[in-house]
């Protein structure tokens, strides 16, 4: 069978492993934008909502391909902090990218709350554009806590700080294994990969 192409919108090398292992059972090739030759290709995401971030980077892309393109973004939403850093997640600490900026600011914000008081949200919303443009859009929530101080070397992002509902370990403990079934991108990836049954024409067996 010949493999149908998708072509992911990050530049985020931990991004894309996740994404092609948990996505590893369809059949199609998982290529970073980098791969196709638009490694340089910058969207700026000032968009209000996590949706409308995914929905302007999948679309950049589509608009130069005619490969199946997807983007996600993705947000840590902390209750007490009326669902900061939100979207502004990947730049929160005042830096692009810089995680031990962001998780240094976080557990400041936090310095005076009580664990019980430190509930949060992982919420990761996925845009996929087809060869015909269609647009479908996904979405995978992971409640769970804000530790006070960062936990395990895997993962990345918040990973060292967010222990979700059920576990006693962070997701920077857990391991790709676990984390690639429970946590947010994975559930808004198997939602996604239903959809990429119907159209890939793949059944469960």
């Amino acid at each position: 069978m010949i493999k149908r192409k998708l072509v992911l919108s990050t530049g985020n090398a931990h991004k894309v492993e996740e994404i092609k292992n948990i996505l590893k059972g369809l059949p199609i090739e998982v290529i970073s934008k980098k791969e196709v030759g638009l490694g340089d290709l910058e969207v700026i995401e000032d968009g209000t909502t996590l949706e409308e971030n995914s929905l302007k980077k999948a679309k950049a892309l589509a608009e130069r391909l005619d490969y199946m393109v997807l983007a996600d973004d993705s947000g840590l939403f902390v209750d007490v902090l009326n669902g900061a850093p939100g979207v502004y997640s990947s730049r929160y600490g005042g830096e692009e990218g810089n995680y031990q900026k962001n998780n240094m600011k976080l557990l400041d914000e936090l310095k005076d709350v009580t664990l019980e008081n430190r509930g949060a949200e992982f919420k990761t919303i996925i845009a996929l554009i087809t060869e015909d443009k269609e647009i479908i859009v996904v979405y995978g929530e992971c409640r769970g806590k804000i530790i006070f101080e960062p936990r395990g070397n895997n993962g990345f992002g918040y990973d060292p700080l967010f222990v979700p509902d059920g576990y006693h370990s962070t997701f920077a403990e857990l391991g790709e294994e676990i984390k690639n079934k429970i946590s947010h991108r994975a559930k808004a990836l198997e939602a996604l990969e239903e959809k990429l049954r119907d159209i890939l024409g793949v059944r469960l067996v």
